[in-house]
């Protein structure tokens, strides 16, 4: 039947951002960052089907790019992470955890709290949901420019398993590379990676403004209130 399904453009392709009508909910666990959340859902013609879902808070990565000698160069960190029993590459990123927020401004936070970057430039690359049938996480991947240090005495003391991230500039080519050859596994650094090479190609066009609307994080919110 998918052969003979209609032929569309992007226009077509707009997510619809809102829940089917829970009739049940429970909360059969509390953890320290996110909660296990058990629905019954009515969706109609589909019947009433019970679903659990892992509430989270959000998150935001960032790719900060700079240029050397006329070569972009992407900033990764290599940082340990317990749930998969692994060291992985990923972009400096982290949770949107304090109240009010604005995502931009906790993805700044970020960039300075684990590489001592600040950056005068910031855009969005691209939205993601890391596994819309369980984990409602949303990311947004910020691209950001014009870095410089943070000065010393600003610098933030780091601690468990960011104590010992190891930062490496990689040119955005080299790092691409390694992305699809299964190098690096981290889904919003891929995302990040390959969303900043489309769109330099493309002469930066894509980009959106810091504060772009996010469809996916007001709809998360109110998912989980």
């Amino acid at each position: 039947m998918s052969l003979t399904a209609p032929t569309g453009t992007a226009a077509d392709l707009v997510e619809v951002w809102h829940s089917e009508p829970v009739l049940e909910s429970s909360t059969p666990f509390e953890g320290i960052i996110f909660d296990v959340r058990r629905d019954r859902v009515d969706l109609g013609e589909g019947g009433v089907v019970t679903r659990d879902l892992v509430t989270h808070p959000g998150a935001v990565a960032v790719l900060a790019l700079r240029t050397v000698d006329g070569v972009d160069q992407a900033l990764l960190i290599r940082q340990y992470r317990h749930a998969c029993g692994a060291h992985v590459w990923e972009l400096p990123a982290g949770l949107l955890d304090v109240d009010d927020e604005p995502p931009w401004q906790a993805a700044a936070r970020e960039l300075a709290e684990e590489v001592d970057l600040v950056a005068e430039q910031w855009h969005v690359l691209a939205d993601d949901v890391t596994s819309p049938g369980a984990f409602p996480e949303t990311v947004r991947v910020f691209l950001a420019r014009s870095l410089r240090d943070v000065p010393p005495h600003e610098a933030h003391q780091r601690t468990a398993e960011e104590l010992t991230l190891r930062p490496l500039w990689v040119s955005l080519d080299d790092a691409v590379d390694a992305a699809l050859a299964g190098q690096i596994s981290n889904s919003a650094t891929l995302v990040g990676l390959l969303s900043a090479q489309l769109s330099r190609a493309r002469g930066w066009s894509t980009l959106r403004p810091h504060d772009a609307p996010w469809p996916a994080r007001d709809a998360q919110r109110t998912h989980q209130s």
